[in-house]
């Protein structure tokens, strides 16, 4: 049976680790690597904890992303469908001084600097202030304003980010790429239940397609501005691609056979991240792409070049 590993460095873990500072929510982690996915009733039962404790403890999870939700249909509204993400944590307690080697190269991109699009409405950005230009406009798309977007979305089509390849502009060699950020599906107002395939492409090869399970909008999420209308999409799920010498991989499942000599990275100057719905998609349930100041994790686009530790001559 395959399982999952996270190792953690306490110092870059903070707020992982402010996650787990309470017997409650180890409890509940223990709970879902042995039982499964349960809701949050089934949880506060299986527990003896009230229900509010076990609703706060698994929002602190989520936001360390430690374990996954899915919102679905019951038989009054929607409940809550709680999984873990790893089966087991390790923390190591490297100090800096005895670990010297920055083995990362990272690159953050907001959203909104990509270079090139083609996108089909409903489209739209916006700003953590307001709107830029009209919604389902697609040549908006090339507003120079969209520099200040926090939140992107359309229903087909694609953005394409333009990533500097500091790793040959220092001369190093990689053995993994890997690029984090936040998404979810996208529907006229929200929808737990709307699935959709996002897919990555890297230098122009399609490296692995997530399906998002739905558009959420059940809560605001934690950074997005007051302005924006409840019914509008809140926040998505924090997502990782990676890519290796072993393939391509997404939260550490393996989702296809490309592999970096595939990606042809040292030959290229650039790092051409693309991020949209195929055109043969089974679910085209469109994307939307949360950047600073909206969702649940303020954080841009993130690119990380894993060095190998050897220099090229």
């Amino acid at each position: 049976m395959k399982r999952n590993f996270l190792t953690l460095r306490a110092a870059d873990s903070h707020a992982v680790l402010r996650s787990l500072a309470s017997p409650a929510r180890i409890d509940i982690l223990r709970l879902l690597s042995a039982k499964g996915p349960m809701n949050v009733n089934e949880i506060s039962a299986a527990l003896s904890l009230p229900q509010s404790t076990v609703a706060t403890s698994v929002l602190a999870l989520e936001e360390a992303a430690l374990i996954e939700t899915r919102t679905v249909k019951a038989r009054k509204g929607h409940q809550k469908i709680c999984s873990a993400r790893y089966d087991e944590i390790a923390i190591r307690f490297d100090l800096e001084s005895e670990a010297p080697v920055d083995d990362v190269i990272e690159v953050a991109m907001p959203i909104g600097l990509y270079t090139s699009c083609a996108v089909e409405a409903p489209c739209g950005l916006c700003s953590a202030e307001g709107i830029i230009g009209l919604l389902d406009v697609p040549n908006f798309f090339l507003d120079p304003r969209r520099m200040q977007a926090g939140l992107v979305w359309f229903r087909r089509g694609y953005v394409e980010y333009k990533f500097p390849n500091n790793a040959r502009i220092l001369n190093e060699t990689i053995d993994a790429i890997d690029f984090t950020m936040e998404l979810s599906s996208e529907v006229p107002g929200t929808n737990p239940d709307w699935p959709s395939d996002i897919t990555l492409w890297v230098n122009n090869v399609a490296i692995g397609t997530w399906t998002s399970p739905g558009d959420f909008g059940d809560k605001r999420g934690l950074f997005t501005p007051r302005w924006w209308k409840l019914e509008g999409s809140q926040y998505g799920k924090l997502k990782t691609w990676t890519v290796s010498d072993r393939g391509a991989f997404i939260d550490g499942e393996r989702v296809s056979d490309v592999t970096l000599a595939d990606l042809d990275i040292e030959g290229h100057h650039s790092i051409r991240l693309r991020i949209g719905i195929a055109e043969n998609a089974i679910h085209p349930g469109g994307v939307n792409i949360f950047g600073r100041g909206f969702g649940n994790f303020d954080q841009d686009i993130v690119m990380r070049l894993h060095r190998d530790g050897a220099r090229r001559d």
